[in-house]
C-alpha cells in the first residue's frame, strides 16, 4: 500500500523539486540584471522532469540524505539539474554583455510560481481525496 502512494507522489515530488530549483534560477537572473557579462540561464522544464522520472523509476539515483541521529530513517532526496541549465539567447544583446531581458524574466518567474502553486493545490486535493476515500462512513 505505502509503494503505491509512493508511487502516486513520485512524479508530483518531482515536478515540484524541479519547479523550486527553475524558480532559483530565475531569481537569480532578475538580481543580476545589473550585472556586466551575466547570461541569463534557464531549463527546459520538460526534459528536466523526463530525466527526473527516468533516474527516480531506476532508483539509487539523487543525493544521500544524512542521519544526524541513530533513529533518524535513511533517504534519498531527488538529483536537482543543476548540469542541465542552457542559456538564454537575448533577443536584444546590451553593451556590457548582460543577457537577462527584464520583462521575459518576470513573465517568466510569474509563470513558473503560479505553476508551482497550482502543483500544491492539486496534491492538496489529492490527499484529501484519499484522505476521504479512507475514511469509513
Amino acid at each position: 500500500m505505502i509503494d503505491q502512494l509512493d508511487a502516486a507522489f513520485n512524479f508530483h515530488q518531482q515536478a515540484l523539486s524541479l519547479r523550486h530549483e527553475r524558480q532559483q534560477v530565475l531569481a537569480s537572473n532578475i538580481a543580476n540584471a545589473d550585472t556586466p557579462g551575466y547570461k541569463a540561464r534557464d531549463m527546459d522544464f520538460t526534459s528536466a522532469l523526463e530525466r527526473a522520472m527516468q533516474k527516480a523509476g531506476g532508483g539509487g539515483e539523487g543525493l544521500a540524505l544524512e542521519q544526524t541521529a541513530s533513529r533518524h530513517l535513511p533517504g534519498q532526496a531527488p538529483a536537482l539539474p543543476r548540469g542541465d541549465l542552457l542559456y538564454r539567447v537575448p533577443d536584444q544583446p546590451s553593451l556590457d554583455g548582460n543577457t537577462v531581458d527584464m520583462d521575459r524574466e518576470r513573465a517568466q518567474f510569474a509563470d513558473n510560481s503560479v505553476r508551482y502553486q497550482a502543483a500544491l493545490t492539486f496534491i492538496g486535493r489529492r490527499i484529501q481525496g484519499l484522505k476521504s476515500a479512507m475514511q469509513p462512513e
